[in-house]
Order: structure tokens, then sequence, then C-alpha cells
């Protein structure tokens, strides 16, 4: 009989010999891991945020060229672009209220639409203002003003 139990026990092999080995991660090894999940993330939540801010930027085009329709058929039917009754009160919000939509200038003859980033794209500081006139003009300004009509509409 105690060959047996010697045999069984050299059967077992060195490694699980004495107390049960434990199973899970070191403190260390998580710390790591959160580390490394920390780094990515703050390299991986700005570039989403960027290009979250870049798309919302069609919301102000559409609206810009919904209200630019409207006074062209305006004009078309009474050879002015004041009093037109398709046109409400400026300034308006956008359809998913990224931009506020005004219209500085009205005259008999000359407009121009205006889109100013308002609620979370209000963080989007390089395309802040967009703007077109009767004559179809785009332009575009950031947070500071400098012209930024070819990042912002060029690609519209």
């Amino acid at each position: 009989m105690l060959s047996l139990i010697s045999c069984r026990a050299a059967r077992r092999g060195p490694l699980q010999r004495g107390p049960a080995r434990r199973r899970g991660f070191s403190l260390i090894e998580l710390m790591v891991t959160v580390a490394i999940v920390a780094v990515l993330a703050a390299i991986a939540l700005p570039s989403y945020r960027h290009y979250v801010l870049q798309g919302n930027r069609t919301d102000a085009i559409k609206a810009l060229a919904f209200y630019q329709q409207a006074l062209e058929r305006c004009y078309s039917q009474n050879f002015t672009y004041t009093g037109c009754a398709q046109i409400p009160g400026m300034p308006v919000a956008t359809t998913d209220g990224y931009y506020s939509i005004s219209l500085p200038t009205l005259t008999a003859t000359t407009y121009m639409l205006q889109a100013t980033a308002a609620g979370t794209q209000a963080s989007d500081t390089q395309c802040k203002v967009f703007t077109i006139t009767q004559a179809g003009v785009q332009a575009a300004q950031d947070s500071s003003t400098n012209d930024q009509t070819q990042a912002c509409w060029g690609g519209h």
C-alpha cells in the first residue's frame, strides 16, 4: 500500500506538490493593463472628437443651402429678397441644433446667410462661422476670424 501512495505522489509532478497555485492577476499586471488602456484612450478620444465635429459641419452646409434656395425662390417670384414669407424669423437653429442660422445682410438684391457654431459644436474652433451670399460666394472663419474657407467648404 505504501508503494501505491508514493507512486501516485510521483505522478503529480513537482509543480503540484505542496499548496495549490493561485490563479489570477497580480496588482502590477493589472496596473500595467490600466496604464495601457489609459494611453490608448488619451490618443483615440481627441481624434474621435475631431471627426465628430468635422462631420457635424454638414448641418451648417445643409441649412445654408435650404435657406439659400428659399431666398432664391422668393426672388424669382417677387424680384426682391425682402419680405420673403418662406424665411422664418432669424436666427433659427439648424435641424440637428449644431448651428444657428442668421441673415445679417438682406436688401432687395443681396443677402448673406450665416451659420454660427452652437451647443456642442461651439468647440469646433476651425470652422466657427460659415457664410454664403446671393452670388454663391462661400466663406468660413475660425474662432480668431481667420479665413478657413478651403478647409471648411473645400470638400463640399
